[in-house]
């Protein structure tokens, strides 16, 4: 068994669950979506970039960019639930609540795609 392969799958995966598991509920309800799970959602997502930095394959090129995309779009969603909690005047609503959720729904895309290629790239190895 490869450590490297069973931490690189580990971390891919918990970043779409994370993902996953703020993204569910109601769109535009604060109270089921907790900001905590955003904030771990972006700490493993960069972890998993940081992993696929050493891939030099095609399928890695797609898995950086897969992750990539997904770690700048919880970026984003991190950053207008900041600036729409402690700086515009109406605070958190609705609206901006759906914005956070679509963006990290964005992201939740982009990291299945990466599971659908880990699974393609587990089936078609072939020991050696």
């Amino acid at each position: 068994m490869n450590l490297e392969k069973v931490v690189f799958g580990f971390f891919v995966l918990l970043a779409a669950t994370l993902n996953f598991g703020y993204v569910l509920g109601d769109i535009d309800n604060p109270k089921l979506h907790n900001v905590y799970e955003l904030y771990a959602a972006v700490v493993v997502n960069i972890i998993a970039t940081i992993l696929k930095f050493g891939d030099r394959t095609q399928i890695g090129a797609v898995h950086l960019a897969t992750s990539l995309v997904a770690s700048i779009q919880l970026i984003v969603a991190a950053l207008v639930w900041i600036w729409a909690r402690h700086v515009d005047p109406g605070g958190l609503t609705g609206q901006h609540m759906s914005s956070v959720v679509s963006i990290a729904a964005g992201a939740l895309l982009a990291n299945i795609v990466s599971i659908v290629l880990l699974v393609i790239e587990t089936v078609s190895y072939r020991r050696r």
